[in-house]
């Protein structure tokens, strides 16, 4: 279906972005692994993918000279890139109530990371989207950058940042390029295994599908708006199981 498509995602080693490496290399598509911390994990992802021609890069997106040289390395390997999946981010649970805990170097990281980060990943790879005509570039947000309920104010605040970057990009980068938002709900990860029980038994309780989301179902989201969602462009689809009706 994309034996011939090029498909890179930053944050790829983590649960969300390795399950989306996985679902477009099922499909026949060459992934590139982006990653931070951990190159062993994301070597690993490489290994497990279907198929030839997927590698993994060290790329702190916090860092521009970072994206933009990876950029530059995907155009001397591949001379295009077809879909730019923006999957890197972090949080820390910080209380809504306690404005002092939120502290300036936190608020500043998480806009780097999740905003900025995405922003100039777009940019360097903008060219290389642009040439293919069809270029897609997809946002993990999160619903908590919908409703203002998420693991810390500033978190919140930064993907309802990147939500509105995908409505102006969507405006901007039309008809060549394509940016949607998928913002799941709460996500089966090793981050929620962190979380205490109680706590998230509650919250799906809350949730009317009564479960969270697997990785699996972000990366099937994911895989959907390239490949059948075709006129779809500066949205944003959510995958929470209706979580925010409970």
């Amino acid at each position: 279906m994309l034996n011939d498509k090029v498909v890179a995602v930053t944050g790829g080693s983590g649960g969300i972005g390795s399950a989306i490496c996985r679902a477009f290399a099922s499909v026949g598509a060459t992934c590139i692994v982006a990653y931070n911390n951990d190159e062993q994990k994301a070597n690993d992802v490489v290994a497990s993918l279907d198929g030839e021609g997927h590698w993994a890069h060290y790329v702190p997106v916090d860092i521009s000279a970072a994206l933009e040289g990876f950029a530059n390395l995907v155009d001397e390997k591949h001379g295009k890139l077809d879909v730019l999946v923006n999957c890197a981010g972090i949080t820390r649970f910080v209380s809504h109530r306690d404005l002092a805990a939120l502290d300036d170097d936190l608020i500043d990281e998480m806009f780097r990371v999740n905003w900025r980060g995405a922003f100039v990943a777009v940019r360097a790879f903008h060219d290389l989207l642009k040439r293919t005509g069809d270029g897609l570039v997809v946002n993990i947000s999160s619903v908590a950058g919908i409703h203002g309920v998420g693991s810390n104010i500033a978190y919140c605040a930064s993907k309802a940042a990147l939500d509105t970057m995908t409505k102006s990009l969507g405006r901007a980068l039309a008809p060549e390029i394509r940016v949607v938002s998928v913002a799941p709900g709460m996500v089966q990860t090793d981050f929620t295994k962190k979380l205490n029980p109680k706590w998230l038994e509650q919250q799906k309780a809350l949730t009317p599908m009564k479960r969270f989301a697997t990785v699996e179902n972000v990366a099937d989201t994911v895989l959907a708006v390239a490949t059948h969602m075709k006129f779809s462009t500066g949205c944003i689809i959510q995958v929470d199981g209706g979580r925010p009706l409970g």
